[in-house]
């Protein structure tokens, strides 16, 4: 095992799926000359050279639309957006054709095509440049969408995004770049669709993914501190959930809490509620509690950041309401 940042896994996964496979390329903005905006693309301009790697103008609508006709043509594209705020230039090629052309062609064409970037917040970067959009992304058929946590589980479920025939949106983090984990040596696949139990726990199961993951773990450190187990679910992938995993959890715990960084209205943390409650009600012991970001746009001054994202405060208080303990 290596210690390895984040970024770097990024940059091996696709480095060894481009080395694999010729077919495989990567466009976006800065990610040749500049060796990538977070430096997540650091040495494949020389590696591979500029067919492979490919500077585009600041035209997200214009490089994904070519990125879904090389798809068409038998290539894989990886298109990275500098943020997934400005993929909403380039959401009517995601939606209206990479998710649809399999269905509207009759099975003629698929669509090996990777949409990457970073999503959610950043820190102080105002409004228009901190919004997560899993859930849109999530809510559109022939889409997949994945949203890793660590490097281990970003190289292992990059490789799958590359090799996969349908088009992946893979959401990354600017926060999480400099992330270290180990990563094995060898080569290694996730599949898409798997959620991780990251930490076992008997009292609680706390559900989340991305890098706000990192708040349920600064939580459930605190909560044991005072005797009370948390069982840490990471999603890694929002379409399609891993509803098995969280409905198995909660009938050990009977108590589910969610935590998203997203807006509460039609979010994850709707529809995983909603799921356990359909099947696993009888097993519940308490209402299940989600926390979300706030329902306004995110402002630009810190404090208004810190009560805008959850914070480890909102889970042990939610955690403690449902065990009865408040």
């Amino acid at each position: 095992m290596r210690l390895i940042q984040f970024r770097e896994a990024v940059a091996e996964a696709m480095s060894e799926e481009m080395r694999r496979d010729e077919r495989v390329f990567l466009m976006g903005e800065e990610v040749a000359e500049y060796n990538g905006a977070y430096k997540a693309s650091k040495g494949m301009l020389d590696e591979f050279g500029p067919k492979r790697v490919i500077d585009t103008p600041i035209s997200e609508l214009g490089f994904a639309g070519i990125g879904v006709g090389a798809a068409m043509n038998g290539l894989r594209p990886i298109i990275e957006f500098m943020t997934f705020n400005f993929s909403l230039v380039a959401i009517d090629q995601i939606i209206n054709n990479a998710a649809k052309i399999r269905q509207m062609s009759g099975g003629q064409f698929s669509i090996p095509i990777v949409f990457r970037g970073p999503t959610g917040s950043a820190g102080q970067l105002a409004a228009t440049h901190s919004q997560a959009f899993e859930s849109w992304y999530a809510n559109c058929p022939g889409l997949k969408v994945v949203v890793p946590s660590n490097p281990y589980d970003a190289k292992g479920l990059l490789k799958s995004a590359i090799r996969d025939d349908d088009p992946v949106i893979f959401m990354e983090s600017e926060q999480m770049y400099g992330d270290k984990g180990e990563v094995p040596e060898e080569e290694y696949l996730i599949p898409i669709g798997k959620a991780d139990i990251k930490r076992q726990g008997s009292d609680v199961t706390i559900v989340s993914f991305g890098k706000i993951i990192k708040v349920a773990y600064a939580a459930a450190d605190e909560l044991a501190k005072e005797g009370i187990s948390c069982e840490i679910i990471d999603l890694r992938t929002v379409r399609p959930i891993d509803y098995d995993c969280v409905i198995n959890s909660v009938k050990k715990t009977n108590r589910l809490v969610i935590v998203e960084e997203a807006w509460p209205l039609g979010s994850i943390a709707t529809e995983v509620a909603f799921a356990v409650q359909r099947l696993a009600f009888d097993y519940l012991d308490a209402p299940i509690r989600r926390i979300t970001s706030k329902d306004t746009p995110m402002a630009y001054a810190p404090t208004l950041v810190e009560a805008y994202l959850p914070q480890p405060r909102d889970v042990i208080k939610a955690v403690k309401e449902i065990l009865y303990l408040v």
